[in-house]
């Protein structure tokens, strides 16, 4: 059976980076958004914040709330690995779908990081789905929230705070990890 470390947090908390951590590992990551990203590229969409939310927003709406996560089943499955990363958990009805396709085998880690940190971790990475002022990210933490996001958090295994170095973030994930 594949073990599964799942990343849940507010946008820009700190998911890629400890996805970042299990890839120097030699862990394969399941990227979440990379299943928006497809869709987007499928309906010929723009990668901007505005299309990425409604085109996660519509999935959601039209296949369910855990609509991305059933996506995501196979491609872990088809990774045919012992240990997989998941970057991106949205909602509680993703943490229960795979709860239920992995079991006892699935770990929910929150990532806990404040508004003002995680805005000048947004404007550092320059994504062309990022927003450019924090009021766009406060607008992108409710939506996400909306998902159920806020859910998925209070049901995490395990909470890792990222409030001070990027250093001391990837050393918490590694041991994690060990």
């Amino acid at each position: 059976m594949t073990r599964i470390l799942a990343f849940v947090g507010m946008p820009a908390s700190g998911k890629s980076e400890a996805s970042a951590a299990l890839r120097r590992k030699g862990i394969a990551v399941i990227n979440m958004g990379d299943v928006i990203r497809e869709e987007l590229v499928r309906r010929g969409l723009e990668p901007t914040d505005a299309n990425t939310g409604g085109v996660g927003t519509d999935l959601r709406k039209k296949e369910g709330r855990d609509a991305v996560a059933r996506r995501c089943i196979p491609k872990i499955k088809d990774a045919d690995s012992e240990f997989i990363g998941i970057d991106g958990i949205r909602s509680f009805s993703e943490v229960e779908c795979f709860k239920k396709a992995f079991g006892d085998d699935f770990t929910l880690v929150s990532i806990d990081s404040p508004l003002e940190l995680r805005f000048e971790r947004v404007m550092a990475r320059g994504r062309s789905d990022d927003m450019q002022d924090i009021d766009a990210l406060r607008i992108r933490d409710e939506r996400e929230l909306g998902w159920g996001m806020g859910e998925a958090m209070k049901v995490a295994d395990i909470v890792i705070s990222n409030n001070s170095t990027l250093e001391e973030f990837r050393e918490k994930i590694t041991m994690l990890v060990e």
